[in-house]
């Protein structure tokens, strides 16, 4: 009995923590009360989610040692937007510096996790920034499917913010998440949920993190929820999720946040997203195949008909 529950503690450490920081995972000699008090906390929670057509599981392997799975956003119909970290195995710079990511499975469609509907990736694209300083820097990927979707009542994109679209002016300051993170038992969620999480105050979720390590330092590129009343939050698993809004003057909905700290659990009250509108220049250059030289090539060529003289009267068309 006291190996299983001391299995079971173990279990519980590897969902509060990165799994590339053993010193976090293993703590030997905590009690086995602490342990039982654990096992009967709720992870995630969470309902079962209706069909969500933009969600997407990126996938690795089952195992979170082997790297795991996670969630993505499809936001086109050849591009899927995630979490960088979500395609390495280890996810801690140290292991992921002169590394290349992984090309995942992904799967769109679906709403249970045996179900099958896998689509081929051509490529991954990591932000340029990614992990310039910390585990948490523009945690950022873009993946492109080798065929372009077909549409249908189960898989959609989701919009991105457009010019003017923030978070301050969101229907009830609320955001959607959906995912298969781990949940109650500490188990990874079989069905698709979703949470309906309050939008956070930057400097409080900033200070939560401040002094804690291997979590993210809150920057400006980031934004946050922060758990329910009944303390459900994201957990292992639910990163590169979108967080979907409402526009309060247009109806619109759009993605405003990719989820990349997903370890908040109910260990902690913030969950920490990478902020879309930060990033529409880079995520729009990719999409459009921007090379090294095509910011040059576009403004040599605004130049030189801005430079030109007209040949014809005002007016008088082409």
């Amino acid at each position: 009995m006291w190996y299983h529950q001391t299995v079971l503690l173990l279990v519980a450490w590897a969902c509060l923590a990165d799994v590339s920081h053993t010193e976090d995972l293993m703590k030997p000699f905590v009690s086995v009360s602490k342990s039982a008090s654990l096992r009967s906390r709720r992870m995630v929670g969470g309902t079962l989610a209706p069909h969500v057509p933009w969600q997407v599981m990126v996938y690795i392997a089952d195992s979170i040692l082997d790297g795991g799975y996670a969630g993505g956003a499809l936001i086109s119909d050849r591009w899927i937007l995630t979490a960088g970290r979500n395609l390495f195995v280890n996810k801690s710079r140290q292991h992921i510096q002169g590394k290349n990511p992984i090309v995942p499975k992904v799967y769109l469609g679906i709403s249970q996790r045996a179900e099958a509907d896998e689509v081929a990736v051509e490529k991954v694209v990591l932000h340029p920034g990614f992990q310039n300083q910390s585990d948490w820097d523009n945690d950022l990927a873009l993946i492109k499917l080798k065929k372009p979707v077909v549409m249908s009542d189960k898989v959609t994109p989701i919009p991105l913010p457009e010019r003017g679209q923030d978070l301050p002016n969101t229907v009830g300051g609320l955001g959607v998440i959906a995912g298969w993170g781990w949940g109650i038992l500490l188990t990874p969620a079989k069905s698709l949920k979703y949470l309906k999480l309050s939008l956070a105050n930057h400097s409080h979720c900033k200070a939560e993190y401040e002094h804690i390590s291997f979590t993210p330092a809150v920057d400006d590129n980031m934004f946050c929820t922060e758990n329910t009343a009944y303390e459900e939050n994201v957990c292992f698993g639910d990163a590169g999720g979108a967080l979907a809004v409402t526009d309060a003057d247009t109806g619109d909905i759009y993605a405003a946040g990719i989820l990349s700290y997903d370890k908040a659990c109910n260990r902690y009250k913030h969950a920490v997203y990478m902020k879309i509108s930060s990033y529409l220049p880079w995520i729009h250059s990719v999409i459009r195949g921007d090379t090294e030289k095509s910011a040059a090539l576009r403004s040599k060529a605004m130049s030189k008909m801005y430079s030109w003289q007209p040949s014809k009267a005002p007016g008088s068309g082409l």
